[in-house]
């Protein structure tokens, strides 16, 4: 049954409809009489003729009046209105684990608390004789207080054994709702005594909450099959895959109290959720005692004498080595170990122009990007056998790492550039190649070749490492929008790539070489490919890093492809995977919360005022002139290109607003709010593009030109478009477009410096912008109107300009996280300020895209902050290192 919104039900008034189940829909509702909302679940339609569908509704109301507890969703009333029951319950806000395990694996400090918080619910309904019978991730909410456990629809009232008063507290049924042999619940969660029909009890619950734990902490199901019968068999048969195997950092101690959980025989397990309880909290207290100390690590048999040094977890201590020993075996073992950033830094990993390991050629070096605390990046090289990591100098925002042969210097992208360095803490400064607006990875033949995507968009092109001519080694062909993550094979003239299309199911893995045209196909798959000695090619599929035998005489794969790794990061603009790979060393990296923000409001002294929707990867926030509606780049799901959201400040609702099948993102609003123009790559570079925001709104090109480019504000007159464009020479003009007569766009601030986030001041006599003429990144006031009339505002570093709605004070970010306020006055025809004034400090989103820097916060009218800030507290994961990873392929004797 639906009902549409503005339907009473008694003194409830629905809204829109916000989740539907196996019992019926449930609606945002208010409560009229205490003015407050409230969570309408309704009993579906073509179940209100069945008795026992009612029956069971009502045993549901009754058992969730029974429990009151800060992690068990609070009911408050139950009512029948012309044949239409309902409940009335708390209000949530958040998403469910389900949802968010769409995103994968929680971090294990949220595993661990939000398992004691579910078992602590679960008990207290246990004791008062009530089995929830359906537990799974779709019926527990996450909110910011915590979780809520949801939906006892599937509750069975049982006799509590403490005491007699007790039983005759319970509420008596006529006869048993559920018949002998009857399934009730969800299938991957039910215990085996539940598939065979049995009576449920607590233990049923300890079954399927294992369940659950073991898909928060690995983000897999612990049984899985591809139908109904295989799901049963595996419950019934199996036992489940250990979580060490997929998250390797999971604690022993949590895999054994996990599988007590899902033994098979319910004597076997925990008899009690509070017995689950002590365990979670034994693990945490084990956990953190220690923290202090390194991982250990086992030691490995070689087949020859060879020192190695890995790197162990610990925090902010130096990186511990393991030693090998000969031993007389003909098989090595696979040794793990973890490499954690430098000190008070990130891997830069996660974004589009970022820095992923990579790992020499000999195999004892590794390369990445780091952010620091101010937001800056550096290239950072790391020999295995040293006890700390060495930054190299002047690889400022180095992107896609890559090394020569020899393993001593190093490939890379920045500021519009191909360069080369030597991997050293002293060495020279990095000789610059040739243009490359936004790299697309490289690769370092034997004979001193460099192949290379220069941009997104773009053909392969090659280049002598010692300088000379790029010429073009492939051609993008019908439907091709990319080739890029080159690949050289060991004969140093055939290479691998990854070539994009328009219809991304046709993205494939392609075989070339320098001396012919040809290609052939390697792999229908969208991803990119690294060559091991060994002979293998690694490559992405889903999250999974997966290693196939790889003929490079033939040029073809041999056998089925095995999986390495499960959750691994990748970034979905670029279809780059966080690995790399030699004959012996394996590094990559787990997926990471830091991609995950949340759009939350802040007043000027920090504190947090509320937020807009639930964690997810929300690019450049932008508030309507009215201060109604956010419009914001939105990415769903790594699989799924970011569109265009329009969210509601009122009613807290999002709504799609373009539905490209590629990246759009950047939007800002025109000055009446009816239209919003925004970034998207449909023909090469990005371009500029408008939508209207009513329902089904018309969309138009506004400026497609060959070099890529941004928009930042509208003119208060809505005259022109103030838009960012990435120029090769100067890494970033401000540029503005006509929006009446001919559209042929002119320079606002146009220098051989990097000039972004221009912001309009609300007369529209002024923009406000960041540029690194001095060195850094400051924030700037020029006049629009008067050429030559131009203030430097930060002194500090600054970035993210802001103007308030009056135009007295303006907004911008210290170090990527400090906000900061300057006042602002006009003095005749002048401009005069005040110093600078620190508001408060805020875990910004992490992202950092050194090329375009999409904007993270808004200001509205009444001077509260709309900022994207991150969603998890949690560090990045460490680098995992695996040694001797092909000896895992071989088949055990």
């Amino acid at each position: 049954m639906t009902l549409s919104p503005g339907t009473r039900l008694g003194p409830y008034e629905l809204g829109a409809p916000i989740g539907a189940g196996g019992m019926g829909e449930v609606y945002r509702a208010k409560d009229t009489r205490l003015e407050r909302t409230v969570a309408v679940k309704v009993l579906s339609a073509h179940l209100s003729s069945s008795p026992e569908s009612r029956q069971r509704f009502e045993r549901e109301a009754k058992a969730i009046s029974q429990l009151s507890h800060p992690h068990i969703c609070a009911l408050y009333d139950v009512g029948n209105q012309d044949g239409v029951e309902f409940l009335v319950m708390e209000y949530l806000e958040g998403e469910t684990l389900a949802e968010r395990l769409l995103k994968g694996p929680l971090p294990f400090s949220q595993v661990l608390r939000y398992g004691v918080e579910i078992a602590d619910a679960l008990d207290k309904a246990h004791r008062q004789g009530i089995v929830h019978r359906d537990l799974k991730p779709g019926n527990v909410m996450i909110t910011k207080s915590g979780v809520k456990l949801l939906d006892f629809g599937l509750a069975k009232a049982l006799a509590p054994t403490s005491s007699e008063s007790q039983l005759a507290a319970l509420p008596t049924q006529a006869a048993p709702v559920t018949r002998e042999g009857t399934i009730l619940g969800t299938l991957q969660y039910m215990a085996p005594e539940q598939l065979e029909g049995r009576e449920a009890d607590a233990r049923s619950d300890v079954f399927a909450f294992g369940a659950v734990l073991y898909e928060m902490a690995t983000g897999k199901r612990a049984f899985p099959g591809a139908t109904q019968a295989s799901v049963i068999g595996s419950i019934l048969r199996d036992e489940p895959r250990p979580m060490s195997e997929i998250q390797p950092t999971t604690p022993s101690a949590f895999d054994r109290m996990v599988r007590t959980c899902l033994a098979k025989d319910p004597d076997d397990r925990w008899q009690t959720t509070r017995d689950v309880a002590l365990q979670l909290g034994w693990v945490e207290r084990d956990r953190t005692a220690e923290a202090p100390a390194s991982l250990p690590i086992r030691r490995a048999r070689f087949a020859a004498v060879i020192p190695w040094v890995v790197a162990a977890i610990g925090l902010g201590l130096a990186v511990l080595a393991v030693t090998t020993f000969a031993r007389k075996t003909s098989r090595r073992e696979v040794v793990r170990a973890f490499l954690p950033p430098p000190e008070n830094s990130f891997f830069h990993s996660l974004d589009a122009s970022s820095g992923p390991v990579a790992v020499s050629p000999d195999g004892r070096r590794l390369a990445f990007s780091v952010i620091d605390p101010e937001g800056n990046t550096l290239l950072w090289y790391r020999d295995l056998d040293a006890p700390t990591a060495i930054p190299i100098p002047g690889t400022d925002e180095a992107t896609f790492p890559f090394w020569s042969p020899d393993s001593r210097s190093l490939g890379f992208f920045s500021r519009g550039r191909l360069k080369v360095v030597e991997a050293s803490g002293s060495a020279p400064a990095p000789r610059a190649l040739a243009e490359a607006a936004s790299g697309r990875g490289g690769s370092w033949s034997i004979d001193g070749t460099i192949l290379f995507g220069p941009s997104a968009r773009h053909h392969l092109m090659r280049i002598p490492a010692a300088g000379g001519k790029p010429v073009a080694v492939t051609r993008l062909e019908e439907g091709e929008v990319e080739h890029s993550w080159p690949w050289f094979l060991p004969d140093g003239r055939r290479f691998l790539y990854r070539a994009r299309f328009f219809e991304a199911e046709r993205n494939a893995l392609f075989l070339a070489s320098l001396d012919s045209k040809e290609r052939r196909l390697v792999l229908q798959i969208d991803s990119d490919v690294a060559y091991s000695p060994s002979g293998h090619i690694l490559f992405r599929r889903g999250d999974r890093l997966m290693s196939a035998r790889f003929n490079a005489g033939e040029g073809r794969i041999e056998g089925e492809p095995v999986e390495l790794a499960q959750s691994v990061e990748h970034n979905p603009f670029t279809g780059k995977t966080v690995f790399s790979v030699s004959e012996n060393l394996l590094a990559y990296a787990h997926r990471s919360e830091l991609r995950l923000s949340r759009l939350a409001w802040f007043d000027r002294t920090g504190r947090e005022l509320g937020e807009l929707g639930p964690p997810a990867m929300y690019v450049g926030p932008t508030l309507s002139p009215d201060g109604r509606k956010v419009a914001v780049s939105l990415i769903e799901r790594l699989t799924i290109p970011p569109d265009v959201w329009i969210y509601d400040t009122a009613l807290r609702t999002g709504t799609r607003l373009t539905r490209g099948r590629l990246v759009e993102l950047m939007p800002v609003f025109s000055p009446d709010g009816r239209r919003v123009a925004f970034a998207s790559i449909r023909k090469g570079p990005w371009d500029l593009h408008e939508i209207s925001t009513a329902a089904g709104g018309e969309e138009k090109t506004l400026l497609e030109s060959e070099n890529s480019k941004w928009p930042t504000d509208f003119s208060p007159d809505g005259r022109f478009l103030l838009f960012r464009e990435f120029d090769r020479e100067t890494l970033g003009d401000l540029k503005l477009l006509p929006l009446s007569g001919e559209p042929r766009p002119r320079d606002f601030m146009a220098t051989r410096y990097k000039e972004e986030s221009g912001d309009f001041s609300p007369d529209g006599r002024w923009v406000a912008y960041a540029s690194d003429e001095s060195g850094r990144m400051e924030i700037y006031v020029s006049s629009f109107a008067e050429a030559g009339r131009r203030y430097r505002v930060s002194s500090g570093g600054g970035g993210y300009p802001r103007w308030s709605h009056d135009g007295r004070e303006l907004f911008y970010l210290v170090g990527g996280k400090t906000m900061t306020a300057v006042s602002v006055r006009l003095e005749g025809p002048d401009l005069a300020f005040g110093s600078p004034l620190p508001l408060f400090d805020v875990r910004v989103q992490m992202l950092v895209d050194s090329h375009f820097r999409p904007s993270k916060y808004d200001v509205s009218a009444d001077g509260r902050f709309l900022i994207a800030v991150r969603a998890s507290d949690e560090p990045p994961p460490p680098l995992v290192l695996v040694l001797n990873w092909a000896e895992a392929l071989k088949p055990r004797p």
